[in-house]
């Protein structure tokens, strides 16, 4: 390398959008930590500013590739080297040290796009790989890139021990995501409801098959009877709106489960919720539950395959949930800890340890130590 390893590095954090979504956050989140150190950083993304969630740090510098769209077979193969062609110019420009895909897809181009150049790429998987879509030309190349890159970063010990197994020759790290406190703000802002005596479940995330919100309504319908002072409150938005609805519907309980859709203030919500509830069926590290965690609230969680379980600490400040989508083990955890307001109490007062479990300064950390670590490596792509 031309710098020395003594000054502050240059990084490029590639990835599709900042649409919206726990690694969006995380790489508006990390740019900034970085650009306030001193850094010089970069966030390149496939798709313009128009539609972005998060705002990026003034100091982070950013660049659009307008590489966006879809498309199968030859069309798709074309359009992914276009995509690699577009990061290698930015890349040849910026001249970073490090450049940090996020998630499988942008990982894998950066990787065959930093191909002989002087720069160390980081590559991130996001979710548990088994819950991904993924086709299987991008799993052959996952398992093509991924040793060639310095360090593949997972965000719990789940998945790198799958990556151990499934891409071997990876190097692996486990850093998780922080938690930031106090919550931020944005838009939409959504006034909570108002105290009115009444106590809310919380369930918050895309309202995607994956996050189980079907499993979690038939668990509600169980026991909504038992605790009728008890709501539940799903917030988030996406393709399963309907079909949850007529969920509710069809159980009778729309005076009693509402979903107010995506909320820019989900601190304020959290802050008025009395229990946390995470029906996954799959997890990477749920970004909401170390925000509930944080908010004081205990969690009630499946026990997925990855995140709950390395999250929350079962009896000190939530419960796990096994077997994975069992809708009446659900509904009895639940039950339990609505009819207990000392254990939810002594449960929450631990909860907020989360604040320092995952930090930014801890995590942050992590990051600084994994890019000494691969800086004085001396290793480039193959």
């Amino acid at each position: 390398m031309s710098r020395h390893d003594d000054t502050p590095p240059r990084v490029l954090i590639f990835i599709h959008s900042l649409h919206g979504g726990g690694a969006e956050r995380v790489a508006a989140d990390l740019s900034a930590h970085w650009a306030q150190a001193g850094w010089q950083v970069m966030v390149a993304t496939q798709v313009d500013a128009t539609d972005d969630a998060y705002t990026l740090h003034p100091a982070v510098q950013r660049q659009v590739l307008h590489t966006a769209g879809e498309g199968g077979g030859l069309r798709g193969v074309l359009a992914n080297v276009r995509r690699v062609l577009a990061l290698r110019r930015v890349l040849r420009r910026f001249q970073p040290d490090i450049v940090l895909g996020m998630m499988t897809t942008a990982s894998v181009l950066a990787v065959l796009a930093a191909w002989g150049l002087p720069c160390r790429v980081i590559a991130t998987e996001h979710t548990h790989p088994p819950s991904q879509a993924l086709s299987g030309l991008w799993q052959r190349l996952r398992r093509l890139t991924y040793p060639r890159a310095a360090r593949v970063v997972a965000l719990t010990r789940g998945t790198a021990d799958w990556l151990a197994r499934h891409v071997p020759g990876s190097r692996l790290a486990v850093i998780p995501n922080p938690v930031h406190w106090p919550l931020s703000r944005g838009e939409p802002v959504v006034p909570p409801p108002a105290a009115d005596g009444r106590r809310r479940l919380l369930a918050v995330g895309r309202l995607h098959p994956d996050k189980g919100f079907d499993l979690l309504v038939q668990a509600y319908a169980r026991i909504a009877g038992q605790h009728p002072d008890w709501d539940l409150v799903i917030l988030g938005e996406g393709g399963e709106r309907q079909r949850l609805q007529a969920l509710v519907d069809g159980a009778g309980l729309q005076e009693r489960v509402t979903m107010p859709g995506r909320v820019g203030n989900v601190g304020d919500w959290y802050g008025h919720a009395d229990l946390y509830v995470l029906s996954s069926r799959f997890e990477g590290l749920s970004n909401t539950l170390l925000e509930s965690l944080a908010s004081g609230l205990a969690a009630v969680c499946f026990d997925c395959d990855t995140g709950p379980r390395e999250v929350v600490r079962e009896g000190v400040d939530g419960v796990l949930v096994r077997p994975n989508g069992d809708v009446p083990a659900l509904a009895a955890a639940l039950s339990g800890l609505m009819g207990d307001a000392a254990g939810r109490r002594a449960m929450g007062e631990r909860a907020i340890e989360a604040r320092e479990r995952f930090s930014a300064r801890r995590v942050l950390g992590l990051w600084q130590e994994l890019f000494d670590d691969v800086r004085k490596s001396g290793r480039y792509p193959a």
